[in-house]
């Protein structure tokens, strides 16, 4: 699947591979001018595509007034049926079409039903505003309702086609309420609640074959990793940790094509997977050494044979290509690149075990310019920040790399990724700690590789934006340009707001936010300390700030007062507002004109 329009006029075909001739001529279905989105077999005939339509609304005239109000362009989602022999397209939920015109998405298939190669599982909003799941017949478009949710659900996961998870979530969206549900019986029971984008420590991974129990990823009480473990969904207890790694949380699980569940992935020197079945291991082993050991190779399709895979394959100089790998046959073959990149103009990427000044090690990834010559440096802390950074694809990385720059990307203690224990080393260090981590990878590599200690400069998004602007304060002498795009500049302000804006019960998502940041009544000034706005007067780089102005995460109030603080201090100091986007969640149009205006200021700052 592809789009081989342009993203003003996308045009979205399918190319169909004989799996026992992968590289003899290939039939393309042309869905027309439309975005899909994504895609996957409902069954041996038929496939189902989930397409992005783009609209504009009639222009019209407001009530008592010459005065005419401009269309709204809006973006609806469905899921449409392709039959592989002929192209044929049943557009699903057929005839309803009072039900098509109210409801913006309609794009979610929650279970392909193994079993019933007729019909899916797909949830759609009711005229009361509640969702509820409908069998869908793949090969008309009909449906049958199955069960409502309330007012708040938004998804379920079933097992054999029976929903045993329900998920509602608040009206904010920044929590998730659990509840579950063994087959065969109506009450459902609270399971738990998660944040659904904070540091996130529960998700669904498969059905077992045992009614009413599933597996799960899970962080126990007490214990520092999020593991995958089975869950009882009578008595809601959860079992022991299943291929549980030290200082690795789980990244997701891995299914086969029957939906059975396979290992564990995790992130150690690439992805790696923990597998149930140990003749994988060495398969996975072997396809590692076939990429040069330096990409990650995802398995996103395993037949249940285990004889053919898909292979999704990212690195740090390989943005994203797909491979299909017939074991018997001994042949990986090419099915498709996300781009064609010459490989000599790329950055090399090595990973780096950086010695903090308190004794500490943590893991790093440095990117050399092509050629490796020793210049610049721009450093780039992650968001989150519990979140991490990986070898993969970065497009920022490669961009910054092209200028002959070396870019480095720290995994410092507050981050993700690597155990609840070293996320839990950074709460209430902003400002020092986790600043002080990312100041001593710079430190190595400009000692280690010979770098331009003049010229470095410093960018990052949402946490990575304050890191940034804390980095100008900290450190006035180091860095020669700052970038902050979605950044908070006032910590106090920021809680502030957070509880203003919480609605979960218990105000959890602000508790979440003290115990990481601090709680403004137990350490009040020490907040304000680290807040880079009340220090604006202590920066000497220019700052470029960018924000979107309906960022929901990170209020664009943020970037506006910090940029009122410097020009008050008589700094230098731009702010970019981009209009109707949040939380850096941009078009890549509108990316590559930002990242124009990163390189600018870079290269001014290192002349």
């Amino acid at each position: 699947m592809q789009d081989i329009g342009t993203e003003e006029a996308p045009h979205g075909v399918i190319d169909l591979i004989e799996a026992d001739d992968p590289e003899g001529q290939r039939k393309r279905i042309d869905l027309g001018d439309i975005t899909a989105e994504a895609m996957e077999w409902g069954n041996d005939d038929r496939l189902l595509v989930r397409v992005a339509l783009t609209a504009t609304t009639d222009s019209r005239t407001r009530p008592g007034s010459n005065r005419r109000i401009a269309g709204v362009e809006y973006t609806s989602r469905r899921v449409v049926s392709v039959g592989a022999d002929r192209g044929d397209v049943v557009l699903l939920f057929q005839g309803q079409r009072r039900r098509l015109r109210a409801t913006l998405d309609m794009g979610r298939v929650i279970d392909l039903l193994p079993n019933d190669p007729d019909n899916v599982l797909m949830t759609a909003w009711e005229s009361d505003g509640r969702l509820a799941i409908h069998r869908v017949n793949i090969n008309t478009g009909s449906t049958e309702i199955i069960e409502r949710g309330n007012i708040n659900t938004f998804f379920w996961n079933t097992q054999n086609g029976m929903p045993v998870l329900r998920h509602d979530i608040n009206a904010r969206g920044t929590m998730e309420t659990v509840f579950a549900r063994p087959p065969g019986e109506t009450e459902w029971k609270l399971l738990r609640r998660s944040r659904v984008a904070d540091a996130p420590d529960f998700a669904w991974i498969a059905a077992t074959d045992r009614p009413g129990t599933v597996l799960v990823s899970a962080r126990a009480e007490g214990e520092d990793t999020e593991c995958i473990r089975e869950l009882d969904l009578g008595s809601l207890t959860m079992g022991p940790a299943m291929s549980a790694r030290p200082g690795r949380d789980v990244v997701y699980g891995l299914k086969d094509t029957a939906g059975k569940y396979v290992g564990a992935a995790y992130y150690g020197a690439r992805l790696e997977y923990e597998f149930n079945e140990p003749a994988l291991t060495p398969l996975h082993a072997g396809l590692n050494r076939f990429f040069d050991d330096d990409c990650d190779v995802h398995l996103t399709d395993i037949d249940a044979q285990r004889n053919r895979f898909m292979l999704r394959v990212t690195g740090p100089a390989e943005p994203g290509a797909w491979f299909f790998y017939d074991r018997t046959a001994r042949a990986i073959v090419n099915v498709g690149a996300a781009l064609e990149l010459d490989i000599e103009r790329l950055g090399v990427t090595e990973t780096l075990a950086v010695r903090t000044r308190d004794g500490a090690e943590i893991e790093a990834y440095l990117t050399a310019p092509p050629g490796g010559r020793p210049g610049p440096l721009v450093v780039l802390p992650h968001g989150g920040p519990e979140v991490r950074d990986t070898r993969s694809w970065d497009t920022q990385v490669q961009i910054l790399a092209a200028q002959g720059w070396w870019v480095l990307r720290p995994n410092f203690r507050g981050s993700g990724g690597y155990g609840l224990a070293f996320a839990q080393q950074g709460w209430t260090r902003w400002g020092d700690r986790m600043q002080e981590d990312v100041e001593d990878a710079v430190a190595q590599v400009i000692a280690t590789k010979s770098l331009d200690a003049s010229r470095v400069g410093i960018m990052g998004t949402s946490y990575g934006g304050y890191a940034a602007l804390m980095g100008a304060v900290r450190r006035p002498e180091l860095y020669k340009a700052c970038i902050a795009i979605c950044g908070v500049g006032d910590l106090p302000e920021m809680l502030a707001w957070e509880n203003r804006e919480d609605d979960t019960p218990g105000k959890q998502i602000y508790d979440f936010w003290t115990k990481r940041i601090g709680d403004p009544d137990v350490i009040g000034p020490a907040l304000a300390t680290a807040s880079p706005r009340r220090r604006a007067s202590e920066i000497v780089c220019p700052v470029l700030l960018v924000h979107g102005v309906d960022d929901t995460i990170v209020p664009v109030i943020q970037s506006r007062r910090m940029r009122d603080a410097l020009r008050a201090a008589d700094k230098s100091v731009e702010l970019i507002e981009v209009e109707d986007q949040g939380h850096a969640d941009w078009p890549a149009s509108r990316e590559k004109a930002l990242m124009t205006r990163y390189v600018a200021l870079l290269k001014q700052a290192f002349a």
